[in-house]
C-alpha cells in the first residue's frame, strides 16, 4: 500500500507503473472516489462541530423553551450526520479496496516486458554437465532409487501428489541442514512460524485480494501460507521497532500450500510444480531509504546463489521484467538451476524488495535518528525450497550406471556420497 498523498501527487508516475506491471489499475478512479471520501469526511466533521457547539448551548440554556428550540434546530444536523456516516462508509469500502490496488513503482532498472520470457539474464555459473551416456530426468532416476513414489502420492492427495521415501528424504533433510548452518552463518535468526494464518496477513503482505485463487483457505476463513513469508511479515504488525535493533533478518522455515490454479497441464511431471512443499525463507526489516533495500536485495540474492554454488549446480540469475513482477514488488531476481534433461534453466528462488509497500499495510514502524515514526522497509527471499531442488540435484549429479552422487557440501549431513539401489 502508497500513501495517499504521495499518489495524489505523483499519479502519472503510478501510472506508469501499473503500465510497466501490466496491471489493470486506473488512478483517476482512485482520485476520484479519495476526494468523494475527503468531501463527506468535511461535511460529517462539521456537522459534529455544530451538534458540539449546540449541546454546549444547550446545557447553558436559560428557560426550557430555548433549550427546546436548540434541540430542535438540531434534529436536522443530526439526520445530516447520519446520511454522511452512511454514505462515507460505503464510499471507505471502495476507497480501501482500490488503495489495496495500488501498485508499487518499478525500479528505474526493471526491464521492458509482457512475461517471464522477457526477464533479462544478468549472471551464469558453473558447468553444465557433459554425460556421455544418454540422462535420464528427475522422475525415473528416483524411483528407480526408491526416493520417491509418485503413483502412491496420485492415490493419496490427488494430481500433483507424491511421497518421498528412502533416500530422497535423507536427502531432503542434509539440505535442510545445510541451510540451518549456512543461512544461520550469515546472520539469519530462524523461525518456525504458524503456516494456517488470519486474512490479515495476506493483506498485509500483498497476497490479497489479487492471489485469492492461489491459495487454500479453511472452513474458519483461515489460509494456509505458501511462505514463510507471509506469517514472519505478521510477526511485527502494529508494533514500534527498535532502530539499534535494525535490520532484523529471519530465516523461516514451514510447510508451503499452493494450489497452483491456472497451471493445469503445465510442468505436471514430477516435482517441478507441486501443491505442498517445505521452505526455508529470507525476511528482512530494514531502514526506510533505498539505499539500504538495494544493499539487502543484492544480498540476500547473493545468499542463495552462494548456497547453490556450495552445492556445485549450474545457475543463472535473472532480473524479472515489469510484466512478471508482482503488485508490490520494487525489483525482483530470480535463480534459476540447469535442468540437464530439459535442457533449460528452471526457478529455484526469487528475491525481492517492497520498499515500505507491505510495512504500510501491517502497520511496521520505528523511529528514526530524529524520533519521528516510520514505516519500515521489507524484503525477502527464497533460502531453498523442497523438493524442487532435488529435481536439479539428481540430474547434475547422476551416473551412467543410474546412480547419484551426493554434492560435498551434503556428505557430512547425508551420511554417505553416492545414492545406490538396495
Amino acid at each position: 500500500m502508497l500513501d495517499i498523498k504521495f499518489i495524489r501527487e505523483n499519479k502519472d508516475l503510478i501510472a506508469a507503473g501499473a503500465k510497466k506491471k501490466h496491471l489493470d489499475f486506473a488512478v483517476d478512479e482512485l482520485i476520484v472516489l479519495d476526494d468523494k471520501r475527503k468531501t463527506l469526511m468535511a461535511s460529517f466533521e462539521k456537522k459534529r462541530a455544530e451538534q458540539n457547539a449546540a449541546s454546549d448551548k444547550i446545557t447553558k440554556a436559560v428557560s426550557p423553551e430555548e433549550r427546546t428550540a436548540l434541540i430542535e434546530s438540531m434534529k436536522s444536523v443530526k439526520a445530516g450526520m447520519e446520511k454522511d456516516e452512511v454514505a462515507l462508509k460505503e464510499v471507505m469500502k471502495d476507497w480501501q479496496l482500490q488503495m489495496l490496488k495500488v501498485p508499487n513503482i518499478p525500479d528505474m532498472s526493471v526491464p521492458e516486458g509482457d512475461s517471464d520470457a522477457d526477464n533479462k539474464e544478468v549472471k551464469v555459473w558453473g558447468e553444465k554437465p557433459d554425460f556421455k551416456f544418454e540422462p535420464k530426468d528427475h522422475v525415473d532416476l528416483m524411483t528407480s532409487l526408491k526416493m520417491v513414489d509418485f503413483d502412491r502420492g496420485a492415490k493419496v492427495h490427488g494430481f500433483r501428489g507424491y511421497f518421498l521415501t528412502g533416500d530422497g528424504v535423507r536427502l531432503c533433510f542434509a539440505i535442510w541442514n545445510f541451510a540451518l548452518e549456512f543461512f544461520s552463518a550469515k546472520g539469519f535468526n530462524p523461525v518456525i512460524p504458524p503456516i494456517i494464518l488470519r486474512k490479515i496477513n495476506f493483506l498485509g503482505s500483498g497476497y490479497l485480494p489479487q492471489g485469492e485463487e492461489d491459495l487454500y483457505k479453511t472452513q474458519d476463513g483461515d489460509y494456509l501460507a505458501g511462505t514463510a513469508e507471509v506469517p514472519i511479515m505478521g510477526f511485527h504488525a502494529d508494533e514500534v521497532l527498535n532502530i539499534a535493533e535494525l535490520p532484523k533478518k529471519y530465516l523461516g522455515f514451514s510447510p508451503c500450500y499452493r494450489r497452483e490454479a491456472g497451471a493445469h497441464g503445465k510442468d505436471v511431471r514430477g516435482l517441478i510444480r507441486v501443491q505442498e512443499f517445505y521452505k526455508f525463507e529470507q525476511v528482512v526489516i530494514c531502514e526506510a531509504n533505498h539505499e539500504s533495500s538495494v544493499k539487502y536485495h543484492e544480498e540476500v540474492n547473493r545468499n542463495i546463489e552462494e548456497f547453490i554454488e556450495a552445492l556445485k549446480i549450474p545457475y543463472h540469475t535473472v532480473v524479472n521484467c515489469g510484466g512478471d513482477l508482482g503488485q508490490g514488488q520494487v525489483k525482483k531476481y530470480d535463480v534459476e538451476l540447469w535442468v540437464p534433461k530439459e535442457n533449460k534453466y528452471r526457478e529455484i528462488g526469487s528475491a525481492s524488495y517492497f520498499h515500505d509497500f507491505q510495512t504500510r499495510r501491517l502497520n511496521i514502524k520505528y523511529r528514526d535518528a530524529e524520533g519521528t515514526l516510520r514505516y519500515a522497509h521489507s524484503l525477502n527471499s527464497t533460502a531453498i525450497p523442497t523438493p524442487r531442488i532435488l529435481v536439479s540435484l539428481v540430474e547434475n549429479y547422476q551416473q551412467a550406471d543410474g546412480t547419484i552422487k551426493v554434492p560435498e557440501a551434503l556428505v557430512k549431513y547425508f551420511g554417505k556420497e553416492t545414492i545406490a539401489r538396495d
